[in-house]
């Protein structure tokens, strides 16, 4: 074996074990958390999950504190709440950005790369600084025309979709400047409107980039607690807020708290693994040209 050979068998191992490293490390609070939801509630609370592990018994573990947070603690209806404004506040944003996407891509206009670049700018303008004026212009609005914004799933979805806005469209303008021009070229000789491109054309092919953003932005709304609390409240508590209130004044809910977490992350893991495969061609086409 070469030399060459050797240090590229010795490099992958090197690799391979620091990937498993990292790994172990980035699982073991999750693992943590899934055996603190199965035991018995004052082990939980007075002993650290890895007692149950150095010292094992077959009785100290319970399935309980699942069954308790979806009845008696009432997350199924926080479970409803967060697919209620996360799936509007995902999709949303998700087609307003694609027809964006597509103008800034094939349409030719004036102002149209100064345009883009402020739009991009947007991207530092953090999302906690703009709160309160938000909720002053929802009220504003609510006094004018009588119709309440603030409280309602409705607030939400206009924040989350107004923020997400920017890096959409810079994903799926980068995703469709490699689709080939001479492509949409053909369509418009053959009579085809813009919107029609766009909706039976660049639409599909965009799929990889649209699922790249949709996991980005699910991910988000759903783990998000602050544009939740702020703009729904407490009549329609989402999971997250659900997930504090269960912890108590005290911190004495921990074993609900882990077991009402375990569920809670189990949705993300479903949407990202049922959209993985188009993860990163979404995000590295356009990259290379």
């Amino acid at each position: 074996m070469s030399n060459f050979k050797k240090f590229a068998a010795k490099s992958h191992l090197g690799s391979t074990l620091v990937l498993i490293v990292i790994s172990a490390l980035w699982l073991l609070p999750t693992f943590g958390l899934l055996i603190t939801s199965m035991r018995e509630s004052t082990e939980a609370q007075t002993t650290g999950w890895w007692n149950a592990i150095t010292h094992f018994t077959p009785d100290s573990w319970t399935l309980q504190a699942f069954s308790s947070v979806m009845s008696n603690d009432g997350l199924g209806s926080s479970i409803i709440s967060s697919f209620a404004v996360t799936l509007p506040a995902t999709i949303l944003p998700l087609l307003l950005a694609a027809y964006a996407a597509y103008g800034f891509t094939f349409l030719v206009f004036k102002g149209r790369e100064f345009i883009f670049s402020i739009l991009i700018g947007l991207l530092v303008i953090p999302l906690q600084g703009a709160l309160v004026p938000v909720l002053k212009l929802f009220l504003k609005f609510t006094a004018i025309t009588g119709i309440e914004i603030s409280g309602q799933y409705a607030a939400a979805w206009f924040v989350h979709a107004a923020f997400a806005m920017p890096l959409a469209v810079y994903i799926l303008r980068n995703y469709m400047m490699s689709i080939p021009v001479p492509l949409i070229e053909a369509a418009k000789v053959d009579g085809a409107s813009n919107f029609t491109i766009f909706w039976r054309l660049v639409l599909p092919i965009s799929v990889p980039a649209l699922a790249s953003f949709a996991i980005f932005q699910f991910l988000w709304v759903w783990n998000d607690y602050l544009v939740a609390f702020v703009f729904v409240g407490n009549d329609h508590p989402v999971l997250t807020y659900k997930l504090l209130a269960m912890l108590g004044q005290y911190g004495e809910g921990w074993q609900s708290v882990a077991a009402g977490s375990f569920i809670s992350m189990s949705v993300p893991l479903l949407v990202f693994f049922s959209l993985q495969r188009y993860f990163i061609r979404g995000l590295t086409a356009g990259a290379v040209k």
